[in-house]
């Protein structure tokens, strides 16, 4: 099967086709080859258009878009984020994308990205703790055991090697889900009471809460040198998850500042407070974890060049799979200009079709 074999057409990727993709693939293998992609497109940092994302604010939550492009393709994201939702029945965070030709601009493929995006978000963590973490590091807090926890997990895993975790959720049950899902994958978990015992002895620290506030899921005092923080809940205005103190004793690695000054935990600082973006450091243009000692910070709010590269993976997937349906999306009467001909074609076809009903 080949991709837009007729013009009207778009491969549409739905949340069951991406859930065998992902299966298809093997989620361990599908997370280190998406972490693969994310790190070459970062390596290219200086050929994408970029912009801070378009965010609508409500009490309730926000909604984003996502755009970039690479000058060849052009890809964006459409994302929520509502704290409340689960309280509905619904998920706290919702997307899908579009990946573009920017030669004709057709659409060339449109994807669920509610999965897609947890396997992105922790890809992404965990290509950014091979630059940042120390390298023996094997043990790691997950503070926030929601939906994007055992994602964590598995790419920290299969990308790093961390084979231990400690688990702290406010909701127990929360805790207790994420250690349910991840039993036979060769972890050790231990489900913790507090923040404090979480982080007791750990190399790494991901805190990945909900709410939308400024809330303190780490104090300066649970962050002990060598220690290497992956902060993924801070991310809109608002909305932080760790003291500023804590910023302050920190190295700060950021995917692009504009936005994360906005959005991330950096917003409790100074708009000239030294941060480094990863794209240094991948590229060798910065250093990123100098010492044992060293604690290392990453800001990580989410950066549209991310899902372009998660847009670009999976649809390098789909013709050998078939894991896609063509969507009847774009117009495409017999003459280009003729788009009004086509709505009267339709029209004659509808009466011919009544005519033969009747």
């Amino acid at each position: 099967m080949t991709f837009n074999q007729h013009l009207n057409t778009v491969p549409f990727v739905s949340v069951d086709h991406m859930m065998k993709l992902v299966l298809t693939v093997g989620i361990d293998t599908f997370l280190r080859e998406l972490a693969e992609v994310i790190e070459e497109d970062f390596r290219r940092w200086e050929t994408f258009d970029k912009t801070p994302r378009i965010a609508a604010h409500s009490p309730d939550g926000v909604i984003e878009l996502m755009p970039t492009s690479d000058g060849t393709l052009y890809g964006f994201k459409y994302v929520n984020g509502h704290p409340k939702n689960t309280r509905q029945g619904r998920q706290t965070v919702t997307a899908f994308g579009v990946l573009s030709d920017v030669g004709n601009g057709y659409p060339m493929l449109l994807s669920e990205m509610t999965i897609l995006t947890a396997l992105r978000t922790a890809a992404t963590s965990a290509v950014v703790a091979r630059y940042l973490a120390r390298k023996d590091a094997r043990s790691m807090a997950i503070i926030g055991n929601g939906a994007q926890s055992e994602f964590q997990a598995r790419a920290f895993k299969s990308i790093m090697g961390i084979d231990t975790l400690k688990l702290f959720d406010i909701d127990p049950a929360a805790s207790a889900k994420c250690q349910r899902n991840l039993e036979g994958l060769g972890f050790s978990i231990e489900i913790c009471d507090s923040a404090e015992r979480a982080v007791e002895g750990v190399e790494i620290i991901t805190t990945v809460t909900a709410d939308k506030q400024c809330a303190t899921i780490l104090t300066d005092n649970m962050v002990g040198p060598g220690v290497h923080i992956n902060a993924v809940g801070g991310d809109c205005p608002g909305k932080t998850e760790l003291h500023r103190n804590i910023l302050l004793r920190s190295d700060i690695f950021v995917e692009y500042p504009p936005q994360t000054r906005v959005e991330g935990e950096i917003q409790q600082l100074a708009k000239d407070h030294p941060v480094t973006e990863l794209w240094q450091v991948m590229t060798g243009a910065a250093d990123g974890r100098t010492s044992e000692g060293q604690i290392t910070l990453f800001d990580s709010v989410g950066f549209a060049t991310e899902d372009f590269s998660a847009l670009r993976y999976v649809r390098s997937k789909l013709e050998a799979t078939g894991l896609y349906e063509e969507l009847d999306l774009l117009a495409d009467p017999d003459e280009p200009r003729d788009l009004y001909g086509m709505l009267l074609r339709c029209e004659a076809s509808l009466k011919s079709r009544a005519a033969l009903a009747s």
